[in-house]
């Protein structure tokens, strides 16, 4: 669904300087010339070998990845610019004498919280002290549970992974779902993997990480020792009965809808009505199940591990959820692991902009109201809904010169890519946070109530009709997601920007490879992927194909996983048939952005900019998409927990499939990325 790696996830926009990878008198000349590619590019790589580098060579080489990213590019400068535009709106906060309730008391107040470091050094685990009660209180496997449901209001990981969400198989009702939960690494197959890296992240995990959060939790060094080893074990059991990251792909083996009745026999151990009646999931009388064997497995771990093993696996992932809100010693440890160690950043972000990320994370929509005045004027958003038409006229073009797919469906493809619905910029009504209360108590109650009140926004939706003008996302948010039970694409302002240049002083060729193609080609292409395609036009999950088109489609589906999954890096290959939905996306929106740009008068006059033909000019805009590195850790871990795959591949992986890529730049047989026509893959 997202259109960024991992690395770039959740990252906000906005305007500002330029990049840094020109001097400023370069600064000045590229504003003027409205090009925000020249200056990036490394003219000394033969686009025939490496167009990433290529492309952005220059910019990578003279922007170093700071000690405290796992990974920088585009979407980092970005999110600098606009942590100060929000530093400067949370300090007015502070000093607004604002009415309690309002935004600006909320804002301030929040602010206030997270940056008062004498308080919260003083306070130590103390604004965990009731929390750390209630799981010393329980005392059999009844009680556990009930503890489980109190956990997941409030945000921690435990192993109920309860949540509400559209029924995939009746989108206009919200109903809810259980999907595998409970372990600390980032993905199952850290448990059990060979590769250096994984070994490298268990090991440290098992030996350093648990052991540090049970002796900051109170526990003395010989009990947390023990309580390590146990914990691992419950965890690497739950582990083992979850799905790989590929599996989690095909949305009918994950969708296995059953009354309570039957839930209770598959793990009978639970009392499962008023467990998610404390959760405040009410009246739930069918629950849609991702996993089956993971509960089963969840209720024989109920009587396999012990109380004390269980309770101080949740001692561990209370303090873990909540660590970087409190002192020092927890906020490093956790830092320590989940950055450090798995995705290899070496310093931490000053305070104040932990902060800020923590509080756009919460409370974004209150920060996005103020956005989009001052950043997003309608002149913009109105390029980009003229865009959107653009890309889905060129769609229907694509999808009427298939020689692969029957007229039967094709009516119905025409038929779902024109109800597919665009949000673009910015949401028409905001999400009322009258109900949240924030005060300059401890930070990290501040954030538990956060929790909360998502966890009560979400739960009270259930059994009622679906809001489809609800936006997932922030609009000062770096990235785009397309959402199959609503049938649309979301785009918010953010990922539209180009760091240091006004939206009418950018030429189309950039654009309509930086937004039409990177975004919103590629997200309309996510209803026609492997998944998407298997939701129809209201955003169920029902067989609409002629049997005979999927078959085709698998097949040339089945080209692009094979050509990632000869991809590698550091030892470890691209999960090709994981990341094929992203894939196919990319390529899609690759080919569908390039017939519309050939509809514009820049391409038919065919001036050079800079010595650039706008052919060249739209694949460098969609690869200035892509302007990132990564540090080793970050790639290896992205390989095996992200179906996304690394940014580079996302660039040349696709390119060498287009053959105007090869007409463009002269790519010859012999060049390195080269592929023979007959293996070039073509699905959209």
């Amino acid at each position: 669904m997202n259109r960024k790696t991992q690395s770039l996830s959740i990252v906000a926009a906005a305007l500002g300087t330029l990049l840094s990878a020109c001097s400023q008198t370069d600064k000045t000349k590229a504003y003027e010339a409205g090009d925000p590619v020249i200056h990036n590019m490394d003219t000394t790589v033969k686009p025939g070998d490496d167009f990433f580098k290529y492309a952005n060579g220059t910019w990578l080489r003279k922007n170093p990845i700071p000690a405290a990213y796992a990974a920088w590019g585009i979407g980092n400068v970005v999110q600098e610019e606009l942590r100060d535009k929000m530093k400067k709106i949370n300090k007015d906060a502070l000093k607004a004498n604002a009415p309690k309730g309002s935004n600006t008391q909320k804002i301030g107040d929040f602010y206030f919280s997270g940056m008062d470091t004498v308080n919260i050094e003083k306070q130590g685990l103390a604004p965990l002290k009731d929390e750390l009660d209630k799981i010393d209180r329980i005392t059999d496997i009844k009680s556990l549970v009930e503890e489980f449901a109190h956990l997941q209001r409030i945000g921690v990981t435990q192993p109920i992974g309860a949540y509400v969400g559209q029924d995939a198989k009746n989108s206009a009702k919200m109903a809810l779902g259980l999907y595998q939960s409970g372990i600390g690494m980032p993905n199952r197959d850290y448990y059990f993997n060979k590769d250096a890296h994984s070994v490298a992240i268990r090991t440290d995990y098992q030996n350093n990480y648990l052991p540090a959060i049970f002796k900051l939790a109170g526990l003395p060094a010989d009990r947390a020792t023990a309580a390590a080893k146990k914990t691992y074990s419950l965890e690497t059991f739950l582990a083992d009965s979850s799905r790989k990251l590929e599996d989690l792909r095909d949305p009918y083996h994950n969708y296995n809808k059953m009354p309570l009745a039957a839930l209770s026999k598959l793990a009978p151990d639970i009392d499962w009505k008023p467990t998610f009646e404390k959760m405040d999931y009410k009246n739930a009388d069918t629950v849609i199940v991702g996993q089956p064997e993971y509960y089963r497995a969840l209720n024989k771990a109920l009587k396999t591990f012990t109380i004390d093993d269980w309770k101080n696996y949740l001692r561990k992932s209370l303090v873990t959820a909540f660590g970087p809100y409190l002192s020092k010693p927890f906020d490093q440890e956790v830092f320590r692991f989940y950055d450090k160690v798995i995705y290899g950043s070496t310093a931490q972000l000053p305070r104040w902009k932990r902060v800020l990320d923590t509080e756009n994370g919460l409370m974004g929509e209150v920060l996005g109201q103020i956005f989009v005045k001052e950043y997003f004027p309608e002149k913009t958003k109105e390029r980009y809904v003229k865009l959107v038409e653009e890309m889905r006229t060129s769609f229907k073009e694509h999808i009427e010169k298939l020689d692969w797919m029957s007229p039967e469906t094709k009516e119905k493809a025409y038929y779902k890519l024109s109800k597919v619905v665009p949000k673009v910029g910015y949401p028409d009504k905001w999400k009322d946070f009258s109900t949240l209360e924030i005060n300059r108590g401890p930070y990290a109650l501040n954030v538990l109530r956060a929790n909360e009140w998502w966890h009560n926004f979400s739960a009270a939706k259930l059994g009622k009709p679906v809001d489809r003008t609800e936006w997932d996302i922030t609009p000062q948010t770096y990235n785009a997601y397309y959402n199959p039970s609503n049938n649309e694409i979301v785009l918010p302002a953010g990922i539209f920007t180009i760091p240091g240049y006004k939206d009418e002083n950018i030429d189309d060729a950039v654009i309509y490879g930086y937004a039409a193609a990177s975004t919103i080609g590629h997200e309309m292409t996510h209803g026609f992927d492997d998944q998407g395609r298997q939701f129809d036009a209201a955003g169920n999950l029902k067989a609409w194909w002629k049997p005979q088109d999927s078959v085709k489609f698998s097949q040339r589906a089945k080209m692009l996983i094979d050509q990632f999954n000869g991809y590698s890096i550091y030892g470890l290959h691209v999960n090709g048939k994981a990341t094929q939905g992203e894939n196919i996306a990319d390529l899609g929106g690759i080919v569908i952005g390039l017939d519309a740009f050939k509809k514009t008068q820049q391409y038919k006059e065919g001036k050079l900019i800079n010595g650039l033909t706008p052919l060249q000019r739209y694949f460098l805009g969609y690869s200035l998409g892509w302007l990132t590195q990564d540090r080793k850790e970050s790639l290896s871990s992205q390989i095996l927990t992200n179906e996304h795959a690394p940014g580079f591949m996302r660039v040349n992986g696709p390119f060498t499939d287009v053959p105007e890529f090869y007409e463009a730049f002269h790519i010859k047989k012999g060049d390195k990325m080269w592929i023979d026509p007959d293996k070039r893959v073509k699905i959209w």
